[in-house]
């Protein structure tokens, strides 16, 4: 009887542990599939981090020349480019980074990005067509950069949130040019190629990321 109750609680006791163990396995499967990981190399990191600011770079200037000149194109964009900001910070949030992004408008991290911003709203004070040439320079300088970023990347998602930006400032440029020429003005490229620069103003309006 004894032998007989021994091996009926090592039966049990063996059981308990096969649960104990599959359960455990089967929780540690469900938290893995949980976790998001994030993979970039030290110059994705610094690519997402640059774009980062350089969409606050054109978010201010173009609030800077809304209040400036209190032409919508300005209001309506600096929302766009705001988006724009948010789908990146997306991504700098999963990797745990640390935003470079400060609170105050016009104040950068980055000293180039700094540099560029004072030189912009001091071209933009001019006059109107300053500022929509301010406007045009931008997105040129964005797609410029997002395309150099994007050729030096094979990673998914930031190739994802690149195209979408990329979109969204050839929107903006057709804009801008737009603008320019309705007041017999010509904008020229200072950063894409001439090639690329026409082939943007002269494609149709795009619903980037729909």
């Amino acid at each position: 009887m004894l032998k007989r109750n021994l091996f009926l609680l090592m039966i049990l006791f063996s059981g308990t542990i096969a649960v104990t163990v599959i359960s455990s396995c089967e929780k540690d499967e469900e938290d893995n599939n949980d976790i998001t990981t994030c993979e970039l190399t030290r110059e994705q990191q610094q690519g997402l981090l640059y774009m980062r600011e350089e969409e606050k770079l054109a978010r201010d200037v173009y609030n800077y020349l809304y209040e400036k000149w209190n032409v919508n194109i300005f209001k309506n964009i600096a929302k766009s480019e705001q988006h724009h900001m948010d789908l990146l910070l997306d991504e700098v949030d999963l990797c745990k980074f640390e935003d470079p992004v400060l609170p105050e408008a016009g104040k950068f991290t980055n000293s180039h990005i700094q540099e560029l911003y004072d030189a912009l709203t001091t071209k933009g004070d001019k006059s109107l067509i300053d500022a929509l040439e301010v406007g045009a320079t931008i997105e040129d300088v964005d797609i410029y950069d997002l395309n150099n970023f994007s050729d030096q990347t094979d990673n998914k998602t930031l190739l994802e949130i690149y195209d979408i930006l990329t979109c969204g400032s050839r929107n903006h440029m057709r804009a801008f040019t737009g603008w320019l020429e309705n007041k017999e003005e010509k904008y020229s490229p200072q950063f894409i190629s001439t090639e690329l620069y026409d082939s943007i103003i002269n494609g149709e309006h795009e619903n980037c990321g729909q």
